[in-house]
């Protein structure tokens, strides 16, 4: 590089920190800005004027799992029509389908993995498409599934099944629900923490989340990783054993997303926010109470929603686990839909987390610019906006800090060092 592209390139550097330094100042103050909106005016609900919501019916696609809860139940329980829109859940049959339907405008919105969306926007996984994360609808709650076959031979955590995949050379076949979603990066980091190449050492396969037990059932795959209620189904019906849940790879992490294209929620956004405000109450009324949780799973346990025993989805979103090995316990960092408001911010650093693997992996070729893109696709001002109406808390900052699993920190601070920096890659 010469001396001219060494003081352009330090010169793009110095742009882009000094952008996102005023934006993380303007975004400090997002709370007060919440409270200030809501002190002008707007404390009622949005159904007048100016206000009234673009589309009053809005189709809302859903995958078959646990954490759909909030969008259902927002329009089971009338939520929705509070805020002047009519929510009508679209069960559909995989992930490609809900990404088609949202990319060609069959579906307006989607409860829906959040890598699916960012790898949407940037063009892997499928067409590029302007995609937006309007809130995050839920924490925690997946698990990773090894075959009963592997367990009876001492596989039951990434260290004893590295250790077997040594001894025992075979093809090894994993299964995860889509090549940019959650499941395939929850699946990876695991894998790779005990030294195993998701792609060097292993098959890896796309599977809808229905049909894993099914697959384990008849021998297609020695492990999964999936949402709730297939991992627990997988131990009543004697096929699999829970290595792992999602929570314990990474406390608190952001998992299911509501989607939409750019479009929509640039064209729409009295119906976006009023569909966010009512997923929201939504939200707080799962966790309210334990009565609350269980009318939830009876509800989303029907044949119209995941179609699955009610004891199924009702102990663990009570934290009530095993493993199928005989061991129990109770997790208090079992799924989760709104905890006071901490789960449903859109922070960026969670979306930017995603590009993160995603570059780790060989889905990006090169890193992008991981805080613009999330800004580009997190609508936090948006959101904020909706939580003002229902009092809902509003972090300080739209970056936030965790540990994973291996004790490796992410914080946003420094995307593409900390994607680089792992040993296990592309």
């Amino acid at each position: 590089m010469n001396k001219n592209e060494t003081a352009s390139a330090s010169v793009n550097a110095a742009s882009a920190n000094e952008e996102r330094r005023g934006f993380l100042r303007r975004t400090a103050g997002v709370a007060a800005g919440a409270a200030l909106y809501s002190a002008l005016g707007h404390n009622g609900v949005w159904a007048a004027g100016s206000d009234a919501p673009e589309k009053k019916e809005v189709k809302i696609g859903f995958i078959p799992l646990t954490d759909c809860a909030s969008v259902v139940m927002a329009s089971v329980l009338g939520f929705d029509q509070k805020y002047g829109v009519k929510i009508v859940p679209s069960k559909e049959a995989s992930w490609a389908s809900v990404r088609d339907k949202l990319v060609n405008g069959d579906l307006d919105m989607a409860h829906v993995l959040y890598g699916l969306i960012y790898g949407l926007h940037l063009g892997v996984g499928g067409p590029q498409k302007d995609m937006a994360a309007l809130m995050t609808l839920n924490r925690n709650g997946q698990a990773i599934t090894l075959s009963k076959k592997l367990a009876d031979k001492g596989a039951v955590d990434a260290g004893s099944l590295a250790k077997l995949m040594a001894s025992e050379k075979r093809d090894y076949t994993f299964a995860q629900t889509f090549p940019t979603g959650t499941h395939a990066m929850w699946l990876y980091y695991w894998l790779a923490s005990a030294g195993i190449h998701p792609f060097k050492d292993a098959k890896i396969i796309t599977v809808p989340p229905p049909q894993m037990v099914a697959n384990m059932r008849i021998g297609s795959m020695d492990g999964y990783c999936v949402g709730e209620p297939w991992g627990h189904r997988a131990i009543m019906d004697g096929v699999g054993i829970t290595a792992i849940t999602t929570q314990d790879i990474w406390r608190d992490h952001p998992e299911k997303v509501l989607g939409t294209t750019g479009d929509f929620a640039n064209k729409h956004p009295n119906t976006a926010r009023a569909v966010m405000m009512a997923i929201l109450e939504a939200s707080r009324w799962i966790d309210a109470s334990l009565q609350n949780k269980q009318k939830m799973a009876e509800t989303v346990a029907a044949k119209a929603y995941v179609n699955t025993s009610v004891d199924v989805i009702g102990e663990r979103i009570l934290g009530r686990y095993q493993n199928g090995l005989g061991k129990t316990w109770d997790d208090p960092n079992h799924m989760k839909f709104f905890a006071d408001g901490e789960v449903n911010f859109p922070y960026l650093s969670d979306g930017m987390w995603f590009l993160t693997q995603h570059k780790r992996w060989g889905l990006l070729k090169s890193h992008p610019d991981y805080f613009a893109t999330a800004k580009q696709i997190n609508r936090t001002a948006l959101y904020a906006e909706a939580a003002s109406q229902l009092k809902v808390s509003v972090p300080k900052s739209p970056m936030r800090s965790s540990k994973l699993m291996d004790g490796v920190a992410w914080d946003g601070s420094d995307p593409a060092r900390y994607a680089d920096a792992f040993k296990v890659k592309a």
